[in-house]
């Protein structure tokens, strides 16, 4: 700091060393002993399968601005930081990086292949955690934790085994959500639902060719013993081959005499009745007959449950046919539904195809088509706990916000499923579940708790399984531990209190928790928020925080969502360092896409960023992120406005480099701020300054973050540099020997000081690393000992300095000058000090222009205005702006320039500039130009544009200057 400051602001130099001198002091370190209010959050952990992107960005830069509000304001302010270890989404990293060598996780075996996901976690780990700090992130890294740690393990153990014990968690044979790819069961939650409106042909991973989905298919079965046919539908012609029956409904008299009677399977040994189910079937739907697969569909399912059908799986965990199937075994379910059809049509079953609108199902992570599969799973009924949940919310006991989410909070948990927890993964929590039998007794089928035990540690299971049976020799009893690993989303529910070292009654869980508030995004309110809130309830009897705020999402500029396949994700420390063209597409080609992904990403690269993107720095990327949040349901991020963020960094710094100036290096600021400034100028930035803070500390309050961002920038650059600044430079540079001047100028100083140091202090939770810098370069305040601009006190309400009165005046004499700067403007004076009046007939107003002639000489560059009230005359030569409804502003253009030859000088720059539009308007037209890239088009179209406006703007000067000649 002491150097001197660099003639322009350099993010990367004013970025590279205060993190670390914030945690050599520890600002960020909560204190478990301290009386202070406590704020406490802890971070929605990024998942460690690779780097963040801009949506972590957005989350963090809101988190981090929450967090320094609160450590500002006095309070013991601890956000937690961790990571998740993802497992679904992490194993199939890992495993696509193993494919590309040969290799499956088979080949590696358990052991090996959780070798590999540790190196891969403290790679990424370590990854995610500099980025945290590239992003100034406050978190207290002294209880940074991982999912899978030693403390957060046990938490999930512990939740485990109460819940079982408890009846909550519970085993049972349904279908789940099966990753043919992934080979586990995934939630509801995580399978994206694609709409259909036609015949679609899609990719299917694991498949060379498409498949047709978005169709449905007609054939028909034979009645045994009988020469009649039911005709039945299906959007998926493979699964008939595990049809158990046809179902009608009862009161449909053309199926009446039918039910009770069997079905002929024309490929397998197997007959099947026709039943009737009032449930299931709609007569007036179709031929008014359902096929019936219990096995492989939820709504079949319960059907079968209904009626006792058997259920017979014909798929294998891969999505081969098994053994069931007759000569379709061994067959891939899609082959299998092609073959399927051209066996029906050659027994002469097959009726037709068409068209159906549909909803399908793909996987979150592999884009699989999901296959509803029977497996026995470990599962959690959630119903208890989601009344709860609801209850929390209507009470008040817990705050939604934004307030309308609260509807999709009380709809979701009123219709919730219960959850199953099972993934057949090696990487993440083991089950601490153990199939228990005797030896050389049949091993049973693990379907329901009974031929189970749980312990939190093997020796536990072993008790628990004596218990079981007391007859049988411990020797003789076999436990064999589930291989399935929990869900994700069970251990990061845990994670408001697993992280305070739930179970044990730790100092941190007892100072800590519950939480003042968890804030993230609205897409994971089902995945995270509201696990969290009934797994809390369950487990601790308490609300995990007492407020969600729900922010947006994260966009490209054009509204689509952030895809790495689209090639429109961005890294923020590409944003904050800047990235060529040329390092994006590298990235591209060393990431897991495939070559076709790859290509089309580079495209969409070329077209979003052709110079690449420009060093932004980390406070204009955290400020423009918080400024976007007043968009609503999403964000559209256009890097170009993160881009002119960066300027307004420049203008904060030229603006305290100059406030430096004027206070001079012997200002000492007096011991407390002015109450009240001695000009109407000081008064009426006093005023504006008050008006900021109570926007800014509503905004952090409310979670207005648009509303924040926008006070505190329309002050510095607004209030401050463009208006207060410049009102003060013919003060400062006045004669300091006349004493008047003098104490105008050391009253300006005071007032630029406290506009500088309550600014800043301000903008610190938005900007932390460029205040810090500007903090230290500027004088503090008579025992003003604080360290860090980071643990100042944020400013508050100081009600003397409002002054709406004044901010009256000022605004119209605002508008004052603004007329006679449109006036030069269309003149196109630079230089000149043409004479100028004003005339109105308000006497008010009069006194009120007399008291400003100064300011209005300085910045209409004029000279010194005559106010007139009700001007007799006009003065010749003038050119007139109206300023409101009873005062005009008058200045005088004659004489001023040679009319004659401005006016020849603009016809000729006229006439150029339309050659120029013109010509490039024909290039637009050309047969060929369909063929240049979108980035080229948007930048001919804006250059169209920008030349009308100069062509415009030539002949509006124009006509005004006709009018003198």
């Amino acid at each position: 700091m002491s150097a001197p400051m660099r003639k322009n602001y350099e993010p990367h130099a004013v970025e590279s060393a205060w993190y670390e001198w914030w945690l050599k002091k520890e600002f960020f370190k909560a204190d478990n002993q301290s009386t202070k209010e406590k704020f406490v959050m802890v971070i929605p952990p990024p998942n460690v399968t690779g780097t963040l992107h801009l949506g972590h960005a957005l989350t963090n830069s809101i988190q981090d601005s929450i967090t320094r509000w609160h450590r500002m304001n006095g309070r013991n302010a601890l956000w937690v930081p961790g990571t998740d270890h993802a497992g679904i989404a992490t194993q199939s990293v890992i495993e696509k990086k193993l494919w590309k060598t040969g290799q499956t996780r088979h080949d590696l075996g358990r052991a090996k292949f959780l070798e590999k996901a540790w190196e891969w976690k403290d790679q990424y780990a370590a990854r995610i955690t500099g980025q945290l700090k590239s992003i100034g992130s406050s978190l207290d890294w002294s209880r940074e934790c991982f999912t899978m740690d030693e403390k957060l393990s046990k938490a999930v153990t512990e939740a485990f085994v109460r819940m079982f014990n408890d009846g909550i968690i519970y085993r049972d044979v349904r279908l789940v959500n099966w990753c043919c790819q992934l080979n586990t069961a995934i939630s509801d939650i995580e399978v994206d639902k694609v709409d259909l409106d036609k015949r679609t042909l899609i990719a299917v991973p694991g498949y060379d060719k498409k498949y047709e989905f978005g169709a449905i298919w007609d054939f028909a079965y034979k009645v045994e013993g009988s020469d009649e046919e039911i005709v039945v539908s299906t959007t998926r012609p493979e699964t008939m081959l595990g049809d158990t029956a046809v179902a009608v409904h009862p009161t449909d008299e053309r199926y009446q005499h039918l039910i009770g009677k069997n079905l002929i399977h024309p490929f397998v040994d197997r007959v099947f009745p026709i039943i009737a189910d009032g449930e299931l079937v709609d007569k007036a739907f179709g031929t008014g007959a359902v096929k019936v697969t219990p096995a492989h569909d939820p709504n079949d399912f319960k059907c079968g449950k209904r009626n006792g059908l058997a259920m017979i799986s014909i798929f294998t965990d891969n999505g081969v046919l098994n053994e069931n199937c007759g000569k379709f075994s061994g067959m891939k379910r899609f082959d299998a539904r092609e073959a399927v059809v051209e066996a029906l049509k050659e027994k002469n079953l097959f009726r037709g195809t068409r068209d159906n609108p549909m909803v399908l199902g793909l996987c979150s992570r592999s884009k699989d088509v999901i296959e509803p599969i029977l497996k026995p799973q470990w599962w959690v009924d959630c119903k208890d706990m989601a009344k709860r949940a609801i209850q929390v919310v209507e009470n008040k006991e817990m705050e939604i916000l934004p307030p309308h989410h609260e509807a999709t909070w009380y709809r979701w948990l009123t219709d919730i499923q219960d959850w199953c927890i099972s993934r057949q993964l090696w990487w993440g929590h083991q089950i601490p579940a153990y199939l228990v039998y005797p030896r050389g007794s049949q091993r049973p089928t693990g379907a329901t708790n009974s031929d189970w035990v749980v312990g939190r540690t093997p020796e536990e299971a072993t008790a628990a399984a004596r218990a079981k049976f007391p007859q049988v020799p411990e020797a003789d009893l076999v436990l064999e531990r589930d291989g399935d690993v929990l869900d994700t989303w069970f251990s990061s529910g845990l994670f408001p209190f697993s992280v305070f070292g739930w179970p044990d009654n730790t100092a941190d869980l007892e100072k800590f928790y519950p939480g003042s508030l968890l804030e993230t995004g609205q897409d994971i309110i089902f995945f995270w928020v509201a696990r969290m809130v009934m797994l809390g309830l369950q487990l601790t009897d308490k609300v995990p925080f007492k407020q969600v705020f729900l922010h947006a999402m994260v966009r490209d500029a054009h509204g689509k969502k952030m895809s790495k396949s689209l090639g429109n994700v961005i890294d923020p420390m590409d944003m904050i360092r800047g990235i060529t063209l040329e390092d994006l597409h590298k990235q591209l080609h060393e990431g897991n896409l495939d070559p076709k992904e790859v290509e089309r990403a580079t495209l969409a690269q070329k077209e979003d960023f052709p110079k690449g993107i420009p060093e932004c720095g980390t406070d204009a990327m955290r400020f423009a992120l918080c400024a976007y949040t007043s968009q609503g349901a999403s964000i559209n991020l256009d890097v170009q406005r993160v881009a002119a963020y960066r300027n307004f960094c420049n203008k904060l710094w030229n603006a305290v480099k100059l406030s430096n100036m004027v206070m001079g290096d012997k200002f000492v600021p007096q011991e407390k701020p002015m109450s009240k400034g001695e000009t109407e100028w000081e008064r009426w930035i006093l005023s504006k300054l008050q008006t900021t803070i109570e926007a800014v500390n509503n905004g952090f309050k409310f979670y207005d973050f648009a509303q924040a961002t926008s006070a505190i920038y329309s002050f510095w650059l607004y209030d401050f540099c463009d208006n207060y600044l410049e009102s003060l430079k013919p003060i400062i540079y006045g004669d300091a020997n006349d004493a008047s001047v003098a104490a105008r100028q050391a009253s300006g100083r005071e007032v630029v000081y406290t506009c500088v140091d309550v600014g800043l202090r301000l903008l610190s939770p938005f900007m932390p690393f460029l205040t810090e810098e500007l903090w230290h370069r500027i004088p503090r305040r008579p025992q003003d000992s604080t360290e860090s601009i980071c643990v100042a006190e944020f400013p508050q309400s100081v009600p003397a300095w409002a002054d709406e009165e004044v901010e009256r005046q000022v605004k119209f004499v605002q508008e004052a000058v603004s007329g006679v700067r449109r006036m030069r403007s269309s003149f196109q004076l630079t230089k000149q000090k043409p004479k100028l009046y004003y005339n109105t007939t308000s006497q008010e107003v009069e006194e009120l222009l007399k008291k400003f002639t100064e300011t209005l000489a300085f910045f209409t560059s004029c000279s010194e205005p005559e106010i007139v009230l009700n001007m007799k005359e006009v003065p010749e030569g003038c050119s007139v702006e109206m300023i409101n409804e009873n005062t005009q502003a008058y200045m005088t253009v004659k004489g001023m320039v040679n009319v004659e030859e401005e006016i020849s000088k603009l016809e000729k720059k006229k006439e150029k500039t339309e050659g120029d539009r013109a010509k490039l308007l024909k290039t637009t037209q050309a047969a060929a130009y369909s063929k240049v890239p979108e980035a080229k088009k948007a930048e001919n179209t804006a250059k169209l544009d920008s030349l009308q406006q100069e062509i415009d703007t030539m002949a509006s000067t124009i006509s005004n200057y006709k009018k003198f000649l």
